[in-house]
Parts: C-alpha cells; structure tokens; sequence
C-alpha cells in the first residue's frame, strides 16, 4: 500500500531541535488505508519532533470528531476523539517496527512516514462501542429506540422473590464454613 506523501517528514534537513508539524485529516485518509467504518473525518493532528544527534522523538497528538453511526440505533453522529502517541525513532542496520514505541529507520534515510502511526493512533482512539449522546441521555427518537423498548423483556413482580428450591441446599453449602 502507498503511503499518502504529505506525511513523510524529510529529518535530514532539520536542524537539531523541535520542530512542529500539523495535519488536518479527512475521510480521503482513512479511505487510503481502505478504511471505511467513518462516514465523516475533522480531525487535528500535531507533530512535535525532537531531533537529536542519534536519534528523533515524536510525540503526536489529536483532536477531533469522527461521523459514525450508533451500534444501537444506526443513527449517525459526531464521536469525539482525542489521542497521542509518542515515537523514539533510532537508527540501526534495517527497518524494524515490530516495537509499538521504537521504530528502526536504516542509516542513511532520510525521511520517515508516519501516516501508519497517525492512521493506528486515530482508529483506536475512538471506543469500541459507539452510543449516540441522544441515546444515553434520551433525547434521540429512533425507529430503532422505539423497537428495542418494545422488545425488552418484561419484568413480572411475584417471580422476583422466590427462589427455585433446587438451589436452596447449594447455598446452604456456601454459608456452613
């Protein structure tokens, strides 16, 4: 897969130091990693890169909102997102990112592209389940709200308080220590 080009940061020129990098990412980002559970993207995304003599450290952060439509009632909305990640970029005889924080560029690159760690930092900053705000705080009619209501389970108040015999003698067992 191409990598998209606007996120590779040519190091070599840098002087040692900070350095400052800012991205705004779209959906057109995600759908380059065939991504395609978003149906919108506004998201902030800051690079501070610390450039050393032997070695960079990245520290990216992100803010936004991802448009993704409610596990519950299909409903899209704006899940809010934020996220950080922080990269010691070294360099060594051949690539190796098989460590999460510790990248291993060749000697003599002199670019590195970030747009897999922006890309893993931003899907999993956004939670697993999705509720619509108006779900939780029950402002959202839905179709779908209206049929899970109808179909919950009804409670009946006599059966609550008794309890099936059969069991009774196991409990006795917890309770004679």
């Amino acid at each position: 897969m191409m990598m998209p080009k606007e996120f590779s940061i040519p190091f070599s020129g840098l002087k040692v130091g900070a350095h400052t990098f800012e991205y705004k990412i779209d959906n057109k980002f995600f759908e380059s990693f065939e991504y395609h559970e978003f149906n919108e993207a506004d998201i902030e995304v800051q690079i501070q890169l610390n450039k050393m003599t032997t070695m960079m450290e990245l520290d990216m952060s992100a803010e936004g909102t991802v448009n993704v439509a409610c596990d519950l009632t299909n409903e899209p909305f704006d899940q809010g997102i934020s996220a950080s990640l922080a990269l010691v970029v070294k360099f060594g005889e051949e690539f190796n990112d098989e460590d999460d924080e510790i990248l291993v560029i060749p000697h003599g690159e002199h670019q590195i592209n970030i747009a897999q760690y922006i890309y893993e930092m931003l899907v999993l900053a956004v939670p697993l389940k999705r509720v619509h705000p108006g779900v939780e705080d029950g402002t959202l009619e839905s179709e779908a709200l209206r049929k899970l209501e109808e179909l919950q389970p009804k409670e009946t108040k006599k059966n609550n308080d008794k309890t099936d015999p059969r069991w009774d003698a196991l409990k006795d067992l917890l309770t004679d220590k």
